[in-house]
Order: C-alpha cells, then structure tokens, then sequence
C-alpha cells in the first residue's frame, strides 16, 4: 500500500517503519516541509507544538544523514527542555533503526558517563539541550564540524529561555556547507535574525501559530476565592478525567500535588527541581493512566507530548497570553477537542481580562460551574453576541448517555436503553466498522461514532460507542488503558457534552 509519505519521497524502510505505527498520513506540516527538506533546502517551519513537525524534520533528516564517526555526528537537534529532547529521541528511534541510523539524546539532570560512551561508539543524530551540549563540547567530548545538518527546535522557547547566544555559539561550530531547518511558533524578532544569519535562502511553511484554529478547546474562567482554589481543581479533575494543572512555582506544584492526595485525586508533580529520572517516572505515571492529574510549572507547557489529556487547569494564571497558549494546547492536540478551566481570584480580574482582550477570547469570569463544564465555554477567536452568553450556557446539551432508545421488553424493562462509551486516543485511520468490532466482543454495540473534524473531514482521536448497560461497564473494565494499534486508549462513560457546536 502506498501512504502518503511514500508520496513525499521518503525510503521505503522509513515509511514501512511508520506504517507499522499506523502513522499512514502526513499532517499538513509535514506535507508541506518534508519535500523541501529531502531536496536539501533550508526551511524555516511556523508551527506549534502539537502540529507534527517532530517528523516534519526529523524524517528527511534521517533518509539524508550518514554515519558518523567517532564522537562527531552528522546530524544534531537542538531543544530547549530535556523533556522535548527526551521526546524527540523516542518519536525518531523506530524509523532511525529502519534507515540504519542511531539517534541519541544529552540533557543536563543525568551523569555524563553514559553520553560520552554513547560518543565513543559513534551517535548518528544528536539531540541535545545547549547547556549540557556545551558542557560535552568544553570536555572534548562532542566534536560538531561534520554535522551536516542541523534542526532548532521550538525556536522562540529558545529565545523566551535566554538561550540564543548559545545556540549561536553552538550553530558557529558546525558544518559551514549545512542544511539548517527551524521551527518555532513565530518567526520574527530574534527568530527571523536567527534565520538570517544561519539560514541560507530558506523556504517558510506556516502551518499555523498556537492559536483559535489550533486549540479546538472551550475556554471557563471561574471567579473563587483563593482558599477554595484547591478543592475546585479537584472538581474539574474529577469530572474531565486526565488533567494538568498548571502552578506558578516548584513549592507550589507540590504542595498543591499533597493537597488534592488528600481529596482522594492521585498526582504527580513535574518541575525543575525533580531530577531527570523524577521528571521521567512523574511524566510515565500519568501518561499511563496510573494519576489523574500531573501538576507542573511551566516546564510542561511545551516539549512533552501526552495523548489524551481532557483537561488544562490554570490554578496560577499564565505570565501572559503566550504562555496561556501554550500551557492550553497541552489539551486539544492534533485534531482532538479540550477543555481549559481558569481558577481567577478577585484581585486577578483585571490581568486576567487584560490576557483575554489579547487573546481574542469573549469569556466572562464567572462564579464556577462544574455541571457546565461540558457543555459551555468558549473558543478563542469566536464572536458571541452581548447579552446572549447566559442563554448560550444554558441550553440544553446534546446527552451522549441517552442517543439510542432501544425497544421495550415484555416485562416493561428497557433492556436495550444502554450507555454511550466515550474512547480516546484511538488511531485516525481508525473507521467506525473497526470500533465496533473492537467493542463487539463485549456485547451488542448499538452504534460506533468516530468523530471527525468539520473543516478537515480528519478524525479528531476519539468516539462513542453506545451499548448495554452490562456491556458498556465490561468494555470499559476490559479496555481503558490496553493497548489498540499501539496506543494506549482511555474508555469511560460518556458525559453529556458538545461537539462542534
């Protein structure tokens, strides 16, 4: 079968390495950027986190590069966060070994022991953070003037960290005949002179900035008072499913962790101050199901990617717009819907409208309502009419549990009045045929829904499955969290809520 990055050029291992993920079809990023890259242009990507640019750079880049020598690869990406290295590394493995190649990931937080072993033996594609990269480079460990070509990642976090002077630095010691590919979420300021002094005559994709079009997420503002915070976050948790509550320090996410431990909500906590290994079982924990809720500074709001996250809790509110964009889009991503809930004390209102006129976002800070949760809110970039935001809270929601009426048996019991199953994380190429048969095993499925995405026609990740009572509790005990075309799904029972409304 021909998929579509066959169509783009890539070698047939690589695409047999992707097909065997049921990673079939490009998301437009990487429609866009991966002939260019395989041409050999410089490209100059503007892309959010999210959007797929991890196999946007990383395939071409892995069909191109040679085998290296010792201690001096032939490839290096940099990024800014040892999660987003950590996550890099994982995403190009499987297709790195189909082409013959060895990907390998330094960041500060662990010994240097095993990275310098690593150089010895010859590491192919580097991914690195720019500290603990210059720190190999100052031992001698790291030799870059035979990386041919070179990927900065997520750009503009470089810039927000201070990085740039060492990315420069580090951009002066490698090949001068190179390829060079950036992304970032923007593309001016200090990121276009970065273009302009290491990028030669680039082609510029624009596959969209963190904003309205790329967060299919409903937006709440909740006005509560500062004590109360705490047991409202447990709330949203409790009725979102997985979640991860943002805090504006390290002492904070964990003593905000121990507090909803205590409201029986299981937590892990995720910041600078854990050490690798720390940050790497936190960040398992959670995306294996095992806590509800991973608490975290702003660490998370870029570089880690978990599927299936329902919610994003602002227990402290963002510095400003762009953080908020980028702590909401750890929900809603690729083609999924999401849910953002803002926890607003009163001497916040006016910083927080302020973000808000910035974003474009309509929201009113209101008193909290969790039973609207799902059926509410507001997306950013959308016009609601003055006077008519309490008539639109209020209507009535469209009840996934109650879709299909079944007929009544002889004794008056409705015995095929079910339950719909809400399943996440599922392939896109997954049908609604397929999920049946999955459901199927454990009783009649009284209908399967994939649900698409109304521009794109693209599943967004997720479905219902309505059936028997008995049958839905047997689906959900059997499959939430087992592993279906190498996800890990996350089945329920639905709750009334609102698509594409």
């Amino acid at each position: 079968m021909t998929t579509g990055f066959a169509r783009l050029g890539l070698p047939e291992p690589i695409v047999n390495s992707l097909t065997k993920r049921d990673i079939t079809e490009p998301f437009p990023v990487q429609a866009a950027a991966i002939p260019d890259a395989m041409a050999g242009r410089d490209v100059s990507g503007k892309a959010p986190t999210g959007s797929g640019k991890t196999l946007a750079f990383g395939l071409p880049l892995l069909a191109r590069v040679d085998k290296s020598r010792r201690n001096k690869p032939k490839a290096l990406i940099l990024a800014p966060t040892r999660e987003l290295a950590e996550q890099i590394k994982k995403e190009l493995t499987a297709p790195a070994k189909a082409a013959g190649r060895y990907v390998f990931a330094v960041y500060g937080g662990v010994s240097y022991g095993p990275q310098k072993q690593a150089f010895r033996k010859g590491v192919d594609v580097l991914v690195a953070t720019p500290g603990r990269l210059e720190d190999l480079i100052e031992q001698r460990t790291v030799d870059l003037s035979e990386a041919h070509i070179v990927v900065v990642d997520e750009a503009d976090r470089m810039a927000d960290m201070g990085f740039l002077p060492a990315v420069r630095r580090i951009l002066d010691q490698t090949a001068r005949q190179r390829q060079t590919l950036l992304f970032s979420a923007t593309l001016d300021g200090d990121i276009a002179t970065l273009s302009r002094t290491y990028q030669n005559n680039p082609v510029r994709h624009d596959a969209g900035a963190v904003e309205a079009e790329t967060i299919d997420a409903r937006h709440h503002f909740w006005l509560v008072e500062h004590h109360d915070r705490v047991q409202h976050t447990a709330d949203v948790v409790g009725a979102a499913g997985r979640s991860i509550v943002f805090t504006r320090t390290r002492h904070g996410a964990d003593r905000l962790a121990r507090q909803l431990g205590k409201l029986g909500v299981g937590t892990v906590a995720l910041h600078g101050g854990r050490s690798q290994n720390q940050r790497t079982r936190a960040l398992r924990t959670f995306a294996t199901g095992k806590a509800q809720a991973l608490i975290a500074t702003d660490v998370a709001a870029r570089g880690i990617h978990i599927d299936a996250v329902e919610s994003v809790v602002h227990f402290d509110p963002p510095a400003d717009h762009k953080d908020y964009l980028h702590r909401s889009g750890r929900t809603a991503r690729a083609g999924a819907s999401g849910l953002v809930v803002s926890l607003v004390t009163g001497n916040q209102k006016r910083t927080v409208g302020r973000m808000q006129k910035d974003l474009a976002l309509q929201a009113p800070i209101e008193r909290p309502r969790p039973d609207l949760l799902h059926e509410g809110g507001y997306r950013i970039g959308e016009r609601v009419a003055a006077g008519r935001r309490t008539e639109r809270n209020q209507a009535p929601p469209r009840d996934h549990t109650r879709r299909k009426q079944g007929k009544k048996h002889p004794n008056g019991r409705e015995g095929g009045v079910g339950h719909s199953v809400y399943v996440a994380n599922l392939p896109y190429s997954t049908s609604a045929n397929q999920l049946q048969d999955l459901f199927g095993v454990y009783g009649k499925v009284h209908q399967a829904t994939v649900i698409t995405d109304k521009r794109t026609g693209r599943s967004k990740g997720f479905g219902f499955v309505d059936m028997p009572q008995r049958a839905a509790r047997r689906a959900i005990e059997n499959l939430h969290g087992s592993t279906y075309a190498g996800r890990d799904l996350t089945v329920r029972l639905a709750q009334p809520r609102t698509y594409g409304a």
